[in-house]
């Protein structure tokens, strides 16, 4: 994803006002009997959106094309706030080291992927945060925090915790974070009437995520 990835955020004061979530594919074939099969063809989920109702104005609408072609279109991938879904727990609390469960020690290990985990009782979702914000990641061994930079690092482009030193066998790992979604634009045309646009025309500004 470096290569083709642009470590930069969607302007926040449109995505802010976009509309969009995670999206599925589960095929569902129904019998004879009105039974029905049903088959995920993800793995995971992956989110859409739509920034153009974020656009209030024509100064805004201006920066989003700068942006736009900047990235090329749909060319370069790039940051973007959900902001349904930003920090490891509620979007209205800041992250604690407690937050996620991101593995256990093994007395080797040294590496650990930042996640976050959906649902608990039935199913529970495990997502892989690759983008987390620079600055807010907090990380605990058996619910004690560590100290970043003298016993872990995070690399916001990827969101691998790297420890000084390997973790005790059976230590829990937790971590606290806010993150972005890695998005591209889903179109290499933006369609734009302006003579709509002052009468409360919405252009469309597709974005959807790439799977790290």
């Amino acid at each position: 994803m470096a290569s083709d990835f642009h470590e930069v955020r969607f302007p926040l004061d449109v995505s802010l006002g976009s509309r969009g979530g995670p999206v599925r594919r589960t095929d569902i074939v129904t019998l004879a009997s009105g039974r029905e099969h049903r088959n995920s063809r993800w793995a995971g989920s992956r989110r859409r959106y739509d920034a153009g109702l974020g656009v209030r104005t024509v100064d805004a609408l201006h920066t989003v094309i700068a942006f736009f072609e900047e990235r090329r279109g749909r060319l370069y991938g790039f940051r973007f706030r959900d902001r349904t879904d930003w920090r490891s727990g509620p979007p209205s609390r800041e992250p604690t080291p407690l937050d996620q469960r991101i593995g256990t020690g093994n007395g080797a290990e040294r590496n650990f992927q930042l996640v976050k985990a959906y649902g608990a009782a039935f199913a529970p979702y495990s997502r892989s945060i690759a983008k987390p914000v620079g600055g807010t990641v907090r990380v605990a061994l058996n619910g004690v925090e560590q100290a970043v930079g003298a016993q872990f690092t995070c690399d916001p482009a990827t969101g691998l915790v790297t420890f000084a030193a390997a973790p005790p066998a059976g230590a829990v790992i937790t971590a606290g974070f806010a993150f972005d979604v890695p998005v591209r634009f889903d179109t290499d045309e933006l369609d734009i009437d302006l003579s709509t646009f002052d009468a409360g025309g919405i252009p469309q500004i597709p974005l959807i995520e790439i799977v790290p």
